[in-house]
């Protein structure tokens, strides 16, 4: 097979880094060309770190390289075949297929033979379903070749638990706003890969605008960059603005993807936010996830959810509130439908919490799954025909409404072996301390007419621990 040359849908290359074209884009031109050159990567990639360590002793493991875009996954894993002196395979997950990594594992073979290794890089990882992961699992445990895939997603979700288990992760992090910049710097000055030639130096602001919105990104920092620099050039200045970076940024979004972690550690952020009481970290949140385009029918449902749970009876409006958001988000649309968003955002931070009832409904599940068998007593079935009655169903029961008070204290409701459980406590907040009160005053003056002993956490006027 030829090296530097397209096979088959893969890439097989003797060595990691060609050289690059003049006219290739800015941050193709300025990839690192050696493990040092790599930014922002210093806790996974240093001197020092274990995977540095096991180069330098020419080892490589097979590993996966999971961070956002533009960390260095592609880069980093070239420099690592490099550095061991292996061929470079590379796959793109999203064209690539069965067949693609038949003629891969083939070539590998070859060269084991001949004494030399192999290291295979899958790209996007997590779009190869199971099936063509487990292609890959033999021979990564044969030692065929050295694996290495990158992805964006969390492997513990996207990767099949037998390659999981025989690869390490490396994370790689985004790019500090200090790290982009110093990218952004040498960019600049390089005339013999960069923007040295064009002679332009960048505002402070600029850079620092430029470095907050590449959201440690660094690709995206070169991109836009190399269009501003390009747009400032043809304009006969020698200084790159503020404007100028607006202008090359266009309407560019955050990174988001609504099947992704983004999406779920966003959500995640918004409703702790909202749990534990902070209006203005709900509403940065909820800002951006709107921002993103995420579904807000999606954020209305985790509302009414934690309204529910988190909420509960301290607050019963909350449900209603919540509720009738997720209405109005419905009826309206968006960009208007984000207003209720928010203002049911505000109004369950302000309220008061209490999880009594979600940590009761906990608590009578385990029992129910325990006592699954437990008959329902007599005296609460239903004497449905004359047949059932004389079996005693229904007999002894005591119609609450025909009680003092409408308590029906001297009878039991739970099944025998089950008397006395306590799954709900009540909590001492909001709404909930005075249904608690009214409930408990109540059932003590009911049982007392019946003569009934009042357990001991209702006599000193609490119901258990508050949730």
């Amino acid at each position: 097979m030829a090296n530097d040359a397209l096979q088959g849908g893969f890439d097989f290359r003797d060595r990691p880094s060609g050289p690059v074209s003049p006219d290739a884009p800015l941050a193709a031109r300025m990839r690192p060309r050696t493990l040092d050159e790599v930014a922002g990567q210093e806790a996974a990639l240093g001197p020092g770190s274990l995977l540095r360590e096991l180069v330098r002793r020419g080892r490589l493991p097979s590993i996966i390289l999971w961070g956002p875009p533009g960390c260095g996954k592609t880069t980093t894993a070239r420099l690592l075949a490099a550095s061991v002196g292996a061929a470079f395979v590379q796959l793109s997950a999203v064209t690539s297929g069965i067949p693609d990594l038949r003629r891969v594992i083939d070539e590998a073979a070859r060269n084991r033979r001949g004494g030399r290794r192999t290291v295979l890089f899958v790209d996007e990882l997590h779009r190869f379903n199971r099936a063509q992961q487990d292609v890959i699992l033999p021979h990564v445990e044969e030692g065929t070749f050295t694996f290495i895939g990158a992805t964006t997603e969390n492997p513990s979700f996207e990767v099949v638990a037998p390659l999981l288990s025989r690869v390490r992760v490396v994370r790689l992090q985004p790019l500090s706003e200090d790290a982009i910049r110093r990218l952004v710097e040498q960019a600049l000055q390089d005339a013999e890969r960069g923007l040295g030639t064009l002679g332009l130096c960048i505002d402070e602001d600029a850079a620092a605008y430029l470095a907050r919105a590449a959201n440690g990104d660094a690709r995206a920092a070169l991109t836009v960059l190399e269009v501003a620099a390009e747009f400032v050039a043809a304009c006969g200045r020698d200084r790159i603005e503020p404007g100028d970076i607006a202008a090359a940024l266009q309407d560019r979004r955050p990174p988001y993807d609504r099947a992704g972690d983004a999406h779920y550690d966003t959500i995640s952020a918004f409703i702790k936010s909202v749990r534990g009481s902070d209006p203005d970290a709900a509403l940065y949140w909820l800002a951006r996830m709107v921002e993103a385009g995420e579904d807000p029918v999606f954020i209305a449902r985790r509302l009414v959810i934690l309204a529910a749970e988190d909420i509960g009876l301290a607050d019963p409006e909350a449900l209603v509130l919540a509720t009738a958001c997720q209405q109005a988000v419905h009826l309206v649309g968006m960009p208007e439908g984000a207003i209720p968003l928010a203002a049911c955002a505000v109004y369950l931070s302000l309220a008061p919490k209490s999880n009594s009832v979600y940590a009761a409904l906990g608590r009578a599940l385990a029992s129910a799954r325990e006592s699954a068998g437990e008959p329902v007593p007599l005296h609460l079935r239903n004497a449905a025909t004359g047949l059932m009655a004389a079996f005693g169903y229904g007999q002894g029961y005591r119609y609450a409404h025909d009680e003092p008070g409408h308590v029906a204290a001297n009878q039991d409701y739970l099944p025998e072996a089950l008397r006395g459980a306590e799954y709900y406590r009540a909590g001492t907040l909001g709404a909930e301390a005075s249904l608690a009160a009214r409930w408990r005053e109540a059932l003590e003056a009911a049982r007392r007419r019946a003569g009934r002993p009042i357990p001991e956490h209702e006599e000193d006027g609490s119901s258990g621990r508050e949730n």
